[in-house]
């Protein structure tokens, strides 16, 4: 069978939904195409899921920290509570709910596994055997997102190893729990898994969350041994073996073992471009989709033909900023420009003024839900000067703003602004403490909005806050340089 439609977007998660919706708002005919969950990896197996483990401790430690808070816990987490909050905000891992919303707007979705069968050709193969190709007039966009690297280390696939996946749908959680590698879903999840109790030893091969400020990894650190995990840092494992008592034994590098019930490996992500058809298009199986900040695909041959523009991969894929709210981010641009092309508009006169996802080069904002929260946006103070940016660096300790210490007792922390020291502007900020994640979006404002640093000082702060932290950074930099 096959038939005729607008668009076709391959992939049915948050961001194949969000260029599904806006299409489809402009008053183009979508097909959804997914083989999963409607609602994807971010909804039921990353986001959600690892957010709803992190939550019930995080606050459970928040409120011993404060007298008269402290006093009326008298018992432990409830890990089994926990689970069934989890499984509550996951559905049971059913996507009917999801699956209303598409009906709701007019979106059509195609259950199975989709494959690019030439320019604006694509065949889904549904789960009983048959099969439709469905034509776009106008667009095709990818976006089957990213997979978790499982690296060649010797026995280590045979060893059945925990991938996010499995960490997040976790139904009784291990004894022992080791992990392997030293990003956001590796510190997220040894956060969780110590929360509920669980031994855990993490192995990174340098330091934590290597893609921030230093001192991010290093409070992360020291915040895993005081929730009583091993931290194994400048390590790299071996070989890795399941007994036939089911414990798994991984060697390191310097000759030690570390003997844990089950084994998470958290070391990067590779493309969903496998099995998809890119050959039938010039483009490579297994790679990134490279792109434009219009989300359209620039590389091989495609786009460029008889065709037209109409090939586009958002979110995971194009490995341009692999975080959900990014992605979405992307997937407005992209179906904005899908409608204003389908529509004989100029792309800069897309429908809800979208075009271009300009801010992944320089203010993606990302959490890490730790043990401090990390938070930050833009870039460190290091890649500013690699780029050979002249930079003012402030630093504060977020205890110096009038509200933490009425937030907790004892409060920890650290801020930092980056700034073009040319334009006054900041370029950079990061935040590491309690619950400071509500302070990234007043950073990221300020970064996209270009706002000098002259300016900030005209946005009071309000007492007694941890907002008051922005008064504190400028203090810091105090005065700009002033030219010989």
């Amino acid at each position: 069978m096959q038939r005729e439609v607008d668009v076709v977007v391959l992939g049915a998660g948050p961001v194949g939904e969000n260029v599904a919706d806006r299409a489809r708002a402009a008053g183009l005919d979508v097909v959804l195409v997914e083989h999963e969950l409607v609602g994807g990896e971010c909804s039921f197996w990353a986001c959600i899921p690892s957010k709803t483990l992190l939550r019930s401790a995080a606050a459970l430690r928040a409120a011993r920290r404060v007298p008269g808070a402290a006093e009326a816990i008298t018992g432990e987490l409830d890990v089994a509570a926990v689970l069934r909050r989890r499984d509550y905000w996951v559905s049971d891992w059913n996507d009917d709910g999801a699956v209303g919303w598409l009906d709701s707007v007019g979106i059509e979705l195609e259950r199975g596994h989709g494959r690019l069968a030439g320019p604006k050709r694509v065949i889904v193969e549904r789960a009983d055997g048959s099969e439709v190709t469905l034509v776009a007039r106008h667009a095709v966009a990818v976006a089957t997102g990213s997979d978790p690297v499982v690296p060649p280390i010797d026995g280590l696939a045979e060893s059945m190893p925990w991938t996010s996946r499995e960490a997040t749908s976790v139904q009784h959680p291990p004894a022992r729990l080791a992990v392997i590698g030293g990003g956001v879903v590796a510190v997220e999840m040894a956060t969780a898994f110590a929360g509920f109790g669980t031994e855990v030893t993490v192995l990174a091969r340098s330091g934590l969350l290597r893609g921030m400020e230093e001192f991010a990894g290093e409070a992360v650190a020291a915040g895993l041994r005081e929730l009583g995990a091993t931290v194994r840092l400048g390590v790299q494992p071996t070989k890795v073996e399941r007994t036939d008592s089911g414990e798994v034994v991984i060697t390191l590098d310097d000759g030690s073992t570390i003997t844990a019930d089950e084994v998470l490996v958290a070391t990067g992500r590779t493309p969903r471009t496998v099995g998809m058809g890119l050959e039938t298009v010039s483009l490579e199986p297994g790679e990134w989709l490279h792109v434009d900040d219009t989300m359209l695909v620039t590389g091989g041959g495609v786009n460029r033909g008889d065709d037209g523009e109409w090939l586009y991969a958002v979110g995971d894929v194009n490995h341009r900023a692999l975080l959900t709210h990014q992605g979405k981010y992307q997937a407005r641009a992209a179906g904005d420009v899908i409608a204003a092309r389908a529509l004989g508009r100029p792309v800069d006169d897309a429908p809800w003024g979208v075009h271009a996802a300009s801010a992944d080069h320089s203010a993606v904002p990302q959490v890490v839900f730790a043990e401090p929260e990390c938070v930050s946006v833009g870039v460190t103070a290091a890649d500013a000067e690699r780029d050979g940016r002249r930079v003012r660096v402030a630093d504060v300790p977020i205890q110096s703003a009038s509200g933490a210490g009425i937030h907790a007792d004892g409060y920890e922390g650290r801020a930092r602004l980056v700034v073009d020291a040319d334009r006054g502007t900041i370029i950079g900020a990061t935040f590491v403490g309690q619950d400071v994640a509500e302070l990234l979006q007043a950073a990221t404002i300020a970064v996209v909005g270009e706002v000098p640093v002259d300016r900030l000082w005209h946005a009071v702060p309000a007492f007694p806050s941890m907002s008051e932290v922005w008064l504190r950074l400028l203090e810091n930099l105090g005065r700009p340089e002033v030219a010989a």
